[in-house]
C-alpha cells in the first residue's frame, strides 16, 4: 500500500518563530534568576514593532527591551534593509501579573487541599487540556522521517546563511517535503520545497542552484530522490520582503512545526513563553518521553500517548496509549505500565526533567522533540528496559 504525507518546517527567522524566540528568551532570563516564576509571555511582531503581552509573576527584574533586541539580533534581523531591525524597532510592554484565581489552583493542588496528597508534588496543573506525545521507529531519534527531513532543511538553510556560505540569504525561510510510503516505510521524496528570503539583486536561477547544492544535497540522502522528485525553490519567483515586515508574527502559531509535523495529534496548546507549571509545555515533554521509551523498548514501532488534566488538579484525568496496531502487547497494558512508571503530576514532571532552568530559547526553533543534541531529558530512553520488563516480553 502506498500513501503520501507532507510536512513542513520554518527557520528561526520566520515571523512566528521570531516571536517564539522572544517569548522563550524572556522566560529564560526570568527563570535564571527566579526559578519558580510564573510566566505566560506572548509576543507579536510587525513592521518596526514588537509587543510583549501576558502574565508574569516574579521576584526577578530583567530588562525586557534589551532581551528582546538581543534575541532579534541573534536571529539576524540587524539591518534596516531587511525591513525589521533589532536596533530600531519599537518594543512595547503590556505585561501584568498572573490571575490570583489561577494561582490558587497551581500553588496547592486539589488533592492537597482535600488531604488526599501529602508529598512534595502538590502543585496543580496550570490549565485544563490534553497533550500528546508521539514516537516512531522511522528514524534514529524516533521522530517521523518527513519531519526530520523538513526540519533538517530549515536548520541547514540557517547554517549556510549564518556561516556566510550563501551571503545573500536573509533570515526568513520555510521548507516542506512530501514523503511516499510503501507499506508504512518511507521510500522516496515526491517533492521538496524550499523558500528562502534573499537580497534583491540575486537571480532565481542562482538561488535555485545554490540551494540544491548547499542545502538539499547535504541533507537529503540521494536514495530518496529520483527522476520523479519535484524540487521547488522560491516558487513565487521572489522573496525579498520577509520576516515581520512581510507577515505579522505571533507566539504559538507554529505548534505543528514545534511537535511532529502533523504525524501525531496535538492538544492545541503552544509551548513558548510558558513556565513549566503550564502542562501545555511540561506534560507534552513527559508524553513524548513516554512514547519514545515505549518504542525504544520494542513494545511498538509507532506510539502516541495522550495525557489530560483539569486546572488545579495534580493527577492526570487520562493517560491513553495508541500503537496503531503495532503493539506487541495490548495498548491497555502499555498504558497501565506507562502510568505506573512515569509520574505525570506537574510538579513531578518539573522535578524529573529539571524544567526550572533557562533551557527554552534553543527549543524555540527547529522543534522541541528529537533534539538529542541539546541533552534534554525527555529525549532519553532510560526507562525502556523498565517498560520492557514490566510488559514481560
Amino acid at each position: 500500500m502506498r500513501k503520501f504525507f507532507a510536512t513542513e518546517s520554518v527557520t528561526e527567522g520566520h515571523p512566528d518563530k521570531l516571536c517564539d524566540r522572544i517569548s522563550d528568551s524572556i522566560l529564560d532570563s526570568i527563570i535564571a534568576v527566579d526559578p519558580t516564576a510564573r510566566v505566560a509571555c506572548e509576543t507579536f511582531a510587525t513592521t518596526g514593532m514588537v509587543c510583549i503581552m501576558g502574565e508574569i509573576t516574579t521576584s526577578a527584574w530583567i530588562d525586557i527591551s534589551h532581551t528582546v533586541r538581543e534575541a532579534i539580533k541573534d536571529i539576524g534581523y540587524d539591518k534596516a534593509e531587511y525591513g525589521f531591525d533589532a536596533n530600531s524597532c519599537a518594543v512595547l510592554n503590556s505585561i501584568h501579573e498572573q490571575s490570583a484565581d489561577i494561582a490558587m489552583g497551581v500553588d496547592k493542588c486539589y488533592e492537597a487541599k482535600n488531604g488526599t496528597q501529602t508529598d512534595k508534588y502538590d502543585i496543580g496543573a496550570g490549565d485544563q487540556g490534553m497533550v500528546f506525545g508521539y514516537a516512531t521507529n522511522e528514524t534514529k531519534t524516533l521522530m517521523p522521517f518527513g519531519y526530520v527531513m523538513a526540519t533538517s532543511l530549515s536548520k541547514r538553510l540557517t547554517e549556510v546563511r549564518k556561516s556566510g556560505a550563501l551571503k545573500y540569504l536573509r533570515p526568513d525561510g520555510k521548507t516542506q517535503v512530501t514523503v511516499e510510503y510503501e507499506n508504512g516505510v518511507p521510500v522516496r521524496l515526491d517533492n521538496i520545497v524550499v523558500s528562502t528570503q534573499h537580497d534583491p539583486d540575486v537571480t532565481l536561477d542562482q538561488i535555485r542552484a545554490d540551494v540544491i547544492e548547499n542545502v538539499i544535497k547535504p541533507v537529503i540522502d540521494e536514495k530518496f530522490i529520483d527522476e520523479r522528485t519535484k524540487i521547488y525553490v522560491n516558487p513565487t519567483g521572489r522573496f525579498v520582503i520577509g520576516g515581520p515586515a512581510g507577515d505579522t508574527g505571533l507566539t504559538g502559531r507554529k505548534i505543528i512545526v514545534d511537535t511532529y509535523g502533523g504525524y501525531g495529534h496535538h492538544g492545541g496548546g503552544a509551548f513558548s513563553g510558558k513556565d513549566p507549571t503550564k502542562v501545555d509545555r511540561s506534560a507534552s515533554y513527559a508524553a513524548r518521553y513516554a512514547a519514545k521509551n515505549i518504542v525504544a523498548a520494542g513494545l511498538a514501532s509507532r506510539c502516541e500517548v495522550q495525557v489530560a488534566y483539569a486546572i488545579g488538579v495534580a493527577e492526570p484525568l487520562c493517560v491513553n496509549v495508541e500503537t496503531f496496531g503495532t503493539g506487541v502487547v495490548s495498548d491497555e497494558l502499555i498504558a497501565k505500565i506507562c502510568r505506573s512508571t512515569i509520574d505525570f503530576r506537574p510538579a513531578a514532571i518539573i522535578d524529573y526533567f529539571d524544567l526550572r532552568k533557562p533551557i527554552y530559547s534553543p527549543l524555540s526553533a527547529y522543534g522541541h522533540f528529537g533534539r538529542e543534541e541539546l541533552g534534554v531529558r525527555w529525549e532519553k530512553t532510560d526507562i525502556a528496559d523498565i517498560l520492557r520488563k514490566k510488559a514481560e516480553i
